[in-house]
């Protein structure tokens, strides 16, 4: 069901708390090489991530102008005001409304130097599936993309479709960095590239999580 509290609300009573939480977080990196390689330099790069882990994502790459898709729905509203408060431009959409705007949307931010981060299973699932149009963004513009992916030793998962990861306060969060890869030119590449990051993401979750994944 969808929230009905007003954003001016949320802003001003959840947006401290939720900084205050993420705050009591401590973070570590696994795989800051690849980070290095792509990102470091400056390079636009495209973050693909599965909708899950979205939070201990956004609020680790703060400050750091970046860009995010967020849905363009009244849920991703507030997902939206939390994106901007730390730090991320934000661009409006999904995969199954305004697919071709947010498309376009991301070439441009990559084009001009922003990296972009895309849950290519969000907003509604199904979980952990790829798809086409985060891959499409990076051929287009014809830059790297880095899967990532994270856990915390203590954790809520919601009863969502993609059950939400929400780490404890105090939790240990680790941030896991994959192979980067490009996408080549042409309708073969791209189908190629989506084998790459199905196969770059499974990895990223069997190192995270073990054989059995949550």
């Amino acid at each position: 069901m969808a929230l009905t509290v007003s954003r001016g609300l949320v802003r001003t009573a959840a947006h401290p708390l939720i900084i205050a939480w993420a705050s009591t977080w401590r973070v570590e990196t696994i795989g800051e090489h690849h980070w290095e390689a792509t990102v470091s330099p400056g390079s636009p790069t495209v973050f693909l991530f599965w909708h899950e882990v979205l939070l201990p994502l956004v609020w680790h790459h703060r400050r750091r102008n970046f860009s995010t898709i967020v849905s363009d729905s009244r849920d991703g509203d507030y997902v939206s005001d939390l994106a901007k408060t730390l730090g991320y431009r934000v661009i409006r959409g999904s995969s199954s409304k305004g697919a071709t705007r947010v498309l376009l949307a991301a070439v441009t931010e990559l084009r001009d130097g922003h990296s972009v981060g895309f849950a290519p299973d969000g907003p509604r699932g199904p979980r952990r599936t790829i798809k086409p149009g985060v891959l499409a963004a990076a051929q287009r513009a014809n830059t790297t993309v880095l899967p990532v992916h994270a856990t915390a030793d203590r954790a809520w998962r919601l009863n969502s479709w993609d059950k939400f990861l929400i780490p404890k306060p105090f939790a240990r969060v680790a941030i896991f960095y994959g192979q980067p890869f490009t996408v080549g030119a042409g309708k073969q590449a791209l189908a190629a590239a989506t084998v790459t990051a199905t196969r770059a993401m499974a990895d990223l979750v069997s190192e995270a999580h073990g054989t059995t994944p949550p």
